[in-house]
């Protein structure tokens, strides 16, 4: 898969070269590519934005260097172009696998007060939202999107490590332990050290749905512990 993301500050997203993502890269089963939009503006100053029309605070991502940024990004629209808007529809679980089906996306950064409507409505497909609040920028949700998606591409991890993670089931994962067996007075539960593996299902599915229960309970949607 490929995943071009359009940005105005491409500096925020060295992070996405470490750890898992970035054996990812260096195995080829993912090609991460971050452009500058200011690359891209027809402004000899490199002005990507500009005073919104009818007044307000703050400024405005004009549409042109967006545009060109986009349609560099992907001549034949071919990829599914997303912008990362707390307007946009809620990231789901779901919505990554969907998205981990696709052969290349772009994800388009916002700043500032937002992109120019025109610009969405000619170059984007969807909007997408990683939550109900409102951060200065587009990059961490698009750094969001891009981890969660590459988590599924074939190969980044093995099958084992996404099967019984949260929501996975539509539950919230089970707590985990490892050594020493006592830490500080607390130790690992003792049927996880049994070697009942019937018996540590079933209570890994038992602490899945008490902790779903207590901190999601809109998650549950009639199931009962």
């Amino acid at each position: 898969m490929k995943i071009t993301i359009l940005t105005l500050f491409p500096e925020m997203f060295s992070a996405l070269h470490a750890s898992i993502l970035g054996r990812a890269e260096r195995s080829g089963k993912l090609d991460l590519e971050v452009l500058d939009i200011r690359d891209y503006t027809e402004d000899k100053h490199k002005k990507c934005d500009d005073y919104p029309f009818g007044g307000g605070a703050g400024m405005v991502m004009t549409p042109q260097p967006v545009g060109s940024a986009v349609e560099a990004a992907d001549p034949a629209h071919r990829a599914r172009r997303i912008y990362l808007s707390p307007k946009g529809r809620t990231l789901t679980q779901q919505r990554v696998m969907e998205l981990a089906e696709e052969e290349h996306l772009v994800l388009l950064c916002g700043h500032y007060e937002g992109v120019d409507q025109r610009a969405i409505d000619l170059f984007i497909d969807e909007e997408i939202s990683i939550g109900d609040y409102v951060l200065t920028g587009g990059e961490l949700p698009a750094m969001v999107l891009a981890d969660c998606v590459a988590r599924y591409l074939d190969g980044v991890l093995s099958p084992g490590s996404l099967v019984q993670e949260s929501f996975s089931e539509g539950l919230l994962e089970y707590p985990h332990y490892t050594r020493p067996v006592e830490y500080r007075g607390m130790e690992v539960p003792e049927v996880l050290r049994s070697g009942n593996h019937a018996e540590i299902d079933r209570w890994r599915r038992e602490q899945s749905l008490r902790i779903t229960e207590r901190q999601r309970p809109d998650l549950l949607k009639g199931e009962k512990a």
